[in-house]
């Protein structure tokens, strides 16, 4: 019996740290009816509390003695080291008379496990710590019964396991208890997690629905600010927050904090809004180049994009026997272009429009100089006749130029020859004659070849070739079209 008391103590000493916060505890005392476990019973688990009675129910009851391993693994207890605390505890739910808790598992558990976790309660102004439960429990949840609605508690719950209690995890916050029947949530729209887009003097009217009982706090505010009731109006009602403008200005874009609270518990969401105008029209519009068929031309982006990016540009024609303009290019991305296609002994003026998502600039850029497209000098020059024998091979003194045209619109391909006799000519697609087809009008005159190619289409784009043949030879040149 000497060394069994000695090991009694020794569990008295483990949860000593533990009766030391626990000293107030009265609520135990009636359930403690049992003599012997009244003092250990508060801290100490189960199995302590079965450990504690062996020694002292060891005289008047020798038989349940002989178990000689219970004696062997305590004198390994002081070497072992208590349990870590319970980790991210957490209020999960707050009703008119009950507080619910989560915690995950303590790091260290140590060798022997853990016996469960001890839930305490303070009144907060109070110093008076008292256990809920009255044995441990091995579950991270736990449900606090029987509070009063109004009262501020502080929490915190111990690990506890056969070699004592753990350092306690204590929320950092006291906790008032008050119905929270359903913690505040935000419902964002699915259209509204991504930026959204309006134009202005478009009118917004947002809603963004919640949940949270009883009625939640709604607080928006932009860059940490209150919003600008004067143009902004909020309406809130129990289940959504209208966000309204009548009509919207470029500095409405930016992105709105949404919290919404209930006793310290929130939810928070972004609103991202952009709104976007069309874009000024493009700068600095100059006429590059201009040479046979075709005129070059450059420009700079406009200065205000419009809040949005600029997906492209619109580039126009226009010839002064008309006076209309006609689209050559949708939505070039580049800031430069060549335009083909354009028709002997006519003026053109061309213009440039600036496209964002909002649509084309209102105004456009537009060239200062103009572009004549001069006949193509020919090589006959009857009054330069020489005197000496007149035969020669065909030769081409203008060649065909690549071109590119749009499906629909006649095109015409031109080229120059000289040679005595008059040579013949033949136009070739791919290396094939074109012989009589009406969407091909082949024309020679006064040495000047042209191939008319009536409405085409993508395939009618290829390499056509134009072969000159007379007695003393023959000559040829060829040219790329491409039809979009």
């Amino acid at each position: 019996p000497a060394p069994k008391k000695k090991p009694a103590p020794t569990t008295k000493e483990e949860p000593a740290p533990v009766p030391a916060a626990e000293e107030p505890p009265a609520p135990e005392h009636p359930p403690a009816t049992e003599q012997p476990p009244a003092p250990s019973g508060e801290p100490a688990p189960v199995p302590t509390a079965e450990a504690t009675p062996a020694p002292e129910e060891g005289s008047p009851a020798p038989p349940a003695e002989p178990q000689a391993p219970a004696p062997e693994p305590k004198p390994e207890k002081p070497k072992a080291e208590p349990p870590g605390a319970p980790l991210s505890l957490t209020v999960e739910e707050v009703s008119e008379n009950s507080v619910t808790l989560t915690w995950k598992a303590p790091e260290q558990t140590g060798r022997s496990g853990l016996d469960g976790y001890v839930v305490e309660i303070c009144k907060d102004g109070s110093t008076d710590w008292t256990a809920v439960n009255k044995e441990p429990f091995l579950s991270t949840r736990y449900t606090i019964q029987d509070l009063s609605s109004g009262d501020k508690i502080h929490v915190r719950v111990k690990a506890v396991s056969a070699n004592g209690a753990s350092v306690p995890a204590t929320l950092e916050q006291p906790v008032l208890i008050r119905e929270i029947l359903q913690l505040p949530r935000i419902r964002m729209p699915r259209h509204l997690r991504q930026t959204y887009v309006r134009r202005v003097g478009d009118a917004l009217n947002i809603m963004i629905p919640f949940q949270g009982k009883p009625q939640p706090e709604v607080i928006w505010t932009k860059g940490g600010q209150p919003l600008d009731t004067s143009r902004i109006n909020i309406r809130n009602t129990q289940k959504d927050t209208i966000f309204y403008i009548r009509e919207a200005q470029r500095s409405d874009s930016g992105k709105y904090e949404l919290a919404v609270r209930i006793n310290g518990a929130e939810d928070k969401a972004t609103l991202d809004i952009r709104v976007i105008e069309p874009p000024s029209p493009p700068q600095n519009l100059k006429l590059v180049d201009v040479w046979g068929f075709n005129v070059a031309l450059e420009w700079t982006p406009p200065v205000d994009n419009g809040n949005s990016e600029i997906k492209g540009y619109m580039v126009q024609k226009s010839d002064k026997k008309s006076g209309k303009w006609f689209t050559a290019l949708e939505r070039c991305t580049r800031t430069s272009c060549t335009i083909s296609d354009l028709i002997i002994g006519n003026t053109y003026s061309f213009r440039v429009f600036a496209e964002n998502a909002c649509g084309l600039s209102e105004k456009a850029a537009v060239t200062s100089a103009v572009a004549q497209i001069k006949k193509t000098k020919t090589a006959y020059q009857p009054e330069k006749i020489p005197q000496r024998d007149m035969m020669e091979p065909p030769k081409f003194t203008q060649p065909l130029t690549d071109r590119t045209t749009t499906r629909g619109y006649s095109t015409h391909l031109f080229c120059s020859v000289r040679g005595f006799p008059q040579p013949k000519i033949i136009w070739m697609k791919n290396q094939m004659e074109i012989r009589e087809d009406p969407k091909y009008i082949a024309m020679i005159e006064q040495g000047v070849c042209s191939l008319e190619i009536r409405k085409p289409s993508p395939f009618d784009g290829g390499v056509y070739t134009c072969k000159a043949v007379n007695p003393l030879g023959e000559a040829s040149v060829d040219c790329k079209l491409d039809v979009k």
